[in-house]
């Protein structure tokens, strides 16, 4: 990356090169740092590299942790110092970018990819990948998947390979039942993908993108409402709040999904939710804006009973959502040894010992204390 970075300028005629890292990966920082220092004391970075007039000096800056400092915009207006906020284009940052200077703004793995193109030549590196999605990509597989971690493979790779040749299957002997990708802002894929090339148009096809390379499995216990729920609330919170459709936007669409996991969702929710994520990802300034209700529209279309099940029968299909679950007490497995009653927080549980109890589900918050407590197994969770 450093020589990919160096090469750069030197088609450029920068002098200075800014690694963005956040402060939160220390690890990299610690190796970024050493392998300046080892390139400089090498005579591959700084003042005169190689006995040349070309001078090139790199600096690690690192990130408070916003993730909308992954737009071009706001990264510079962070390495400044300001606020990590996105401006409108133009101009564009090759053209005003950090330091009112033109920028060339790019990827790690783009940067990476460099020296080994120009050792190799353009028509090796065309050779792996597809006609329009050249080279590798690097993946983050996670989730329920029996072997978790970074892969390398050729654009292209379809996601059957990757999930079941190289991620080893669903774990615990699970079925699959999506896979997010392209972080939060990204969308889900199903079993109907399995044959889909992971490349950039034939994504861009189903509704979803690459992203940063995040691949989550989830199997059928996993709920998608709740999926859906947990990226709009990190997105909503990752919002920096200067553009309207962004700012009250994910913020409306959250409160309905919460609304919907707590068992409180209405008729129409659904069509509404559709509506916001349209208008936001028209409407919004920036790639984070433009693509928050990826996760909320590509669960919709794929499992819109889900979403029904919810707000209509009040029910968790997964039964994941706990304010959906019901919990019950077997009269036949019951002894009436009030343990279960003398545990509940909330008082819920009213019985005479000795006889079977019962849970008067008004009161009952589902907090399960109950279903640990009791010696019989009486208590059931559905």
């Amino acid at each position: 990356m450093i020589e990919g970075m160096v090469i750069a300028g030197i088609a450029t005629g920068a002098n200075d090169g800014y690694i963005y890292v956040r402060a939160e990966y220390p690890k990299a920082v610690a190796r970024l740092t050493l392998a300046i220092e080892q390139a400089t004391e090498l005579g591959l970075l700084g003042d005169n590299i190689l006995g040349t007039n070309f001078s090139f000096k790199m600096h690690i800056n690192r990130g408070a942790g916003a993730f909308v400092c992954g737009e071009g915009s706001a990264l510079t207006a962070s390495i400044e110092g300001k606020r990590g906020m996105p401006r409108t284009k133009p101009p564009r940052t090759v053209e005003h970018g950090l330091f009112d200077k033109p920028t060339v703004l790019n990827n790690v793995e783009t940067y990476a990819n460099v020296s080994t193109i120009i050792n190799k030549g353009s028509e090796w590196f065309k050779k792996i990948g597809t006609e329009n999605s050249t080279g590798t990509k690097t993946f983050a597989l996670t989730g329920n998947i029996q072997n978790a971690g970074l892969i390398e493979v050729p654009m292209g790779t379809t996601l059957r390979e990757v999930i079941f040749d190289i991620g080893g299957g669903v774990r615990d002997g699970g079925e699959f039942k999506a896979v997010q990708i392209g972080g939060p802002s990204g969308g889900c894929l199903t079993e109907e993908h399995f044959d889909l090339p992971l490349d950039f148009d034939s994504l861009s096809k189903v509704g979803a993108i690459i992203g940063s390379g995040g691949l989550v499995v989830m199997d059928q216990k996993t709920c998608m409402v709740e999926v859906a729920r947990f990226f709009m609330d990190f997105t909503q919170k990752e919002s920096c709040g200067k553009c309207v459709p962004c700012r009250e936007g994910t913020k409306r669409m959250l409160e309905i999904l919460n609304r919907i996991v707590d068992g409180k969702g209405e008729d129409g929710d659904i069509e509404l939710l559709k509506e916001l994520g349209e208008a936001i990802s028209k409407t919004a300034l920036c790639g984070l804006g433009k693509t928050a209700a990826g996760p909320v529209l590509s669960t919709i279309k794929y499992f819109e009973n889900e979403y029904k099940a919810h707000i209509y029968d009040k029910k968790c299909p997964a039964g994941a959502c706990q304010k959906l679950k019901t919990i019950t007490i077997d009269p036949e497995l019951c002894k009436g040894c009030s343990k279960c009653a003398r545990n509940c927080p909330v008082n819920a549980i009213k019985g005479e010992i000795k006889k079977p109890f019962v849970i008067d589900q008004k009161l009952c918050i589902k907090c399960g204390a109950c279903l640990s407590n009791c010696p019989f197994k009486a208590i059931k969770e559905m």
